[in-house]
Order: structure tokens, then C-alpha cells, then sequence
């Protein structure tokens, strides 16, 4: 606040009868768990109580929210920085609220993680999946097996240069999104989506050969060797040294599109992967083609199905929901960011459809897959994938505005859900994205304050 306002802001423990303060504990936070605060704004000063570290960092987004948008412009504005009185008291509906940046198929800095970890922040999302391991590129160092990065990571869709964190570039990414009290998943594909490696190590292969490096988008056509030995010894080595760099709880080992690996070797590799997560004390996330195994207890399914997936498909994953699987949800149609809004989106792809600003909006989770337990959703996830993108304002456009909707269905109550007053909300954000540079689509569908 300190740039826009011109205000100096000073820290301090001591109280005061007005500013801004931040209090940890006390009555009134009670029932608001971890992430959840009160925000009470008198005359003079605003009030921010929460239960724990998180929950203060949520509320002052909201109150950055509050203030006009020109508080988040770096040059010195005018003013005046009021905002409404009241009291507000708020937690999230469900504990995982995520967003994935694939950074496989085109590879972004560090710096430019960090910049959407950011914008995250802002809408109270508190997981960033990272899918570092793809046909297209090897994304992380892993010191017992270096040509994964070093080879495998070279290149990237349509042949540029790719690129890979090392281990410290992986720790600072983690560092810096718990800093915003967001947790990194890690995810490493497999038994498909794997090229990148294969290509790397040929004994990876079944015939010992190793493929040729793959710049394309099909998908499919990839396998790790399920019935050998080194298999294993590469999945154990790799899962041990990322588990070791991740303080948190989750490790997501993918398992979608397996379209090469046989039904029985895809149900033999991941009975033979999960325990390898636990080993290392981590929790199974997969895609929700593991239901089509034998999920672990405690392992959380990510499902990205859409209207057209099969009934059979969609009853299995809510047969293990009832089972005691936990659900993230990520209906392709719905919370893939990548998906054109529409037809002249000159970005992303339209496999699943076109999702317009309204549509990815205008769901519920708790009621979104017939037949799973609403108790079985742990949450939601907003997943961006990078065929098409290269740049920040690649990433800007094809999230914004639909990425605060899913965070809204994250964080809000159902029974707070209506298009109509969100819609008016979502508008005036806009003036805010202008303010901190944020290249947004201007979706028809939302009367943007500028009439554009």
C-alpha cells in the first residue's frame, strides 16, 4: 500500500486507536479454522483477527479488495482510501483451492511463476500444481538421473528452447508461494506422458531404445516399461529426491492418457508407485484414471471429465468417492483455463468445449458429479495447460476473468452462488487488473466499467 498511497506505513506492536491492525487469537476468531479471519472496519481503523498466519494473510486480500483499485499502482495516487464499515466474517468452504500452470509443454521462469503465484494470492487460492513432467519436457533437476533435465528438458512445443529449475530454482518457487500461504504439488507423469524421459534413458524403454525428442501436442502415445526393474528404481529415485525438496503433504503422479499402457500393467505400476509416495511421506494425488485401479487410502482424485465423458467413467470415480477416495474437481468444460472462451479466442484449445466467463462460474462442486458424496470433495482446481502459451500475458489472458471464479467456488458458500451479483462483482475488478498490469480477456458478458 505504501507506493500508491504515499503513506509511510511504519510497523509497530504497540496499539492505537487507529491504522491497521492484525491480531492473532482471541474470541472472535473461534470457528474460523486456519485459513478463515474477521475484518471489522470503524470509523478510524480496521480490524484483521484470525486463528492462524494464513487466515490474516486472506483478509487482508479482502481488504486490499476494499480499496479503490488505484492502491495497487506503484506511483503515488491521490486518494482518498476509504472503505465501507462493517463487519465481515469469513472461511473457506473447502481446504483445497488450487491452480495448475503446466510447465512441460512451454517452459516459465521463475520469475514468472512467482508473478502468477501472485496473482493467485489475491483470490485466496492456497495450492499451485505444477506439472513438471511431460512428453515435451523434463522440467526439474533430479541429481540421480541428470539427462531428465539436462536432455529431456531441452526443448519444448513446436521445438524452442525449453529449459528446468534446478533444485534451488524449485526450493525458491516453494519458498516464495509459501510466503503467499500457497502449498506446491509437484506433479511427475505417469506411466504416459513420458517421452521426455524415455527419450533421456533408453533402458527406460521396453525395447531398450530411446525415442527421439517430441516437440508435437498429440497425446497417448508414450508408456514407462511397467514390467522392468529399473522402472522402478527411476520412479523410487525420483519421487524420493522432489518429496524431499516439498514441505508439503501432497505428490501428484498423474496417470491420465495411459492410452499405451495396457489396462492390467497401468493397475500393476500404480499398486506399485502409490506406496512408493507414502514411503516418502507424501499423499497420493493422480488423475481420475486412478479410480480405474486401487486408489491408497487418503489418495485424492483429480477429476477433469467433462459432458461428454463416459457414464461408465464417471461412475467409477464416484464409486471410489464412496469408497473414501477424495475428489478435486477440475471439469475440463468448466475449470480448464486453457479452453477458448470462444470460437475467436486467438489462445488455448477447444477439445472440451468453448467456457465462457459464466459458464466456468456457473457450478457446484458439492453437486457436480452424480452420485460421489458431497463430504468426498476436498476441493477445486483450475488447470492451465501450455500448448498455446509462451508468455505472461499468455498465462493473464486465458485466466482472467474466469480464474476468481473458481476461487469463489473454493471459497464462497453454495448459497451464496448467483451469476447476476457476481457478474457486477468480477466488473470491478477490471479496474484493478489495469492497475497491476494484468492483460485480461474483456468477456462480453461482463459489464466492465469502461463499456468494453
Amino acid at each position: 500500500m505504501r507506493p500508491a498511497t504515499g503513506f509511510s506505513l511504519p510497523v509497530t506492536t504497540r496499539g492505537g486507536t487507529d491504522g491497521i491492525v492484525l491480531r492473532l487469537g482471541g474470541r472472535d476468531t473461534r470457528g474460523l479454522g486456519a485459513e478463515g479471519y474477521k475484518l471489522t472496519s470503524g470509523g478510524r481503523a480496521v480490524t484483521i483477527s484470525a486463528a492462524r498466519p494464513a487466515g490474516l494473510f486472506h483478509g487482508v486480500q479482502t481488504l486490499r479488495q476494499l480499496l479503490p483499485a488505484a492502491v495497487e499502482k506503484e506511483t503515488r495516487q491521490p486518494g482518498p482510501w476509504r472503505i465501507a464499515g462493517g463487519t465481515i466474517s469469513d472461511a473457506p468452504r473447502y481446504a483445497y483451492r488450487g491452480a495448475m500452470l503446466d510447465v512441460s509443454r512451454h517452459f516459465f521462469t521463475v520469475g514468472q511463476v512467482k508473478r502468477y503465484i501472485d496473482q493467485l494470492a489475491q483470490y485466496k487460492i492456497n495450492k499451485l500444481h505444477l506439472h513438471l513432467s511431460d512428453d515435451q519436457g523434463w522440467r526439474i533437476a533430479i541429481s540421480s538421473w541428470p539427462r531428465l533435465a539436462t536432455y529431456g528438458g531441452s526443448t519444448q512445443v513446436g521445438g524452442g528452447r525449453g529449459g528446468h529449475y534446478t533444485k534451488d530454482d524449485y526450493r525458491e518457487i516453494v519458498r516464495y508461494a509459501a510466503s503467499r500461504y500457497l502449498t506446491v504439488v509437484p506433479e511427475i507423469d505417469m506411466p504416459g506422458h513420458t517421452n521426455a524421459a524415455l527419450a533421456s534413458y533408453a533402458d527406460l524403454n521396453c525395447n531398450g531404445q530411446a525415442p527421439p525428442l517430441y516437440t508435437g501436442t498429440k497425446v497417448g502415445f508414450s508408456s514407462l516399461c511397467v514390467p522392468k526393474k529399473i522402472t522402478y528404481d527411476f520412479v523410487d529415485d525420483v519421487i524420493r529426491e522432489i518429496a524431499a525438496l516439498t514441505p508439503g503433504r501432497y505428490l501428484h503422479i498423474g496417470g491420465d492418457e495411459a492410452h499405451s499402457t495396457s489396462h492390467a500393467d497401468y493397475v500393476a505400476f500404480m499398486d506399485r508407485v502409490q506406496p512408493v509416495v507414502a514411503k516418502y511421506g507424501k499423499t497420493v494425488i493422480g488423475w481420475h484414471q486412478l479410480t480405474g485401479a486401487h486408489p491408497v487410502r487418503g489418495a485424492l482424485a483429480q477429476y477433469w471429465g467433462y459432458d461428454k465423458t463416459g457414464a461408465q467413467e464417471r461412475q467409477q470415480v464416484a464409486d471410489a468417492a464412496r469408497h473414501g477416495t477424495g475428489l478435486i474437481l477440475s471439469p475440463a468444460d468448466r475449470a480448464y483455463l486453457d479452453m477458448k472462451y470462444d470460437k475467436d479466442t486467438p489462445l488455448g484449445l477447444n477439445w472440451a468445449g468453448y467456457v465462457n466467463v459464466r459458464r466456468a462460474y456457473d457450478w457446484d462442486p458439492g453437486r457436480y458429479l452424480e452420485g460421489a458424496p458431497a463430504g468426498a470433495v476436498a476441493g477445486v482446481e483450475a488447470p492451465l495447460w501450455s500448448e498455446t502459451l509462451t508468455t505472461s500475458s499468455n498465462i493473464e489472458y486465458l485466466a482472467f476473468p474466469r480464474l476468481p471464479g473458481i476461487a469463489e467456488l473454493g471459497w464462497s458458500p453454495a448459497r451464496t452462488h448467483d451469476w447476476g451479483a457476481y457478474r457486477t462483482r468480477l466488473a470491478a475488478q477490471g479496474p484493478r487488473w489495469d492497475a497491476l498490469g494484468i492483460d485480461y480477456y474483456r468477456a462480453p458478458e461482463v459489464p466492465w466499467p469502461d463499456g468494453r
